[in-house]
């Protein structure tokens, strides 16, 4: 297994600006079909959803202003 994550990594690291942007419209519009399936069980917990993105998203922002500093 970790054979296969390491090849797939190398294979990443080959990516160009519109691999990434291919890669970031599929994982965008991924989100909105699973959220528009399950919209009613979001919105019960929306809070918590709210929660989980402003963790992620200040953890990435930490990570990504200390590699720059580097």
């Amino acid at each position: 297994m970790k054979l296969l994550i390491n090849k797939l990594m190398d294979a990443a690291k080959k990516y160009n600006i519109w691999d990434y942007t291919c890669f970031k419209l599929a994982l965008i519009f991924f989100g909105v079909i699973i959220g528009s399936y399950f919209s009613h069980f979001f919105l019960n917990y929306i809070g918590i959803v709210w929660a989980i993105f402003i963790i992620a998203y200040v953890w990435i922002m930490y990570r990504t202003i200390k590699n720059c500093k580097e």
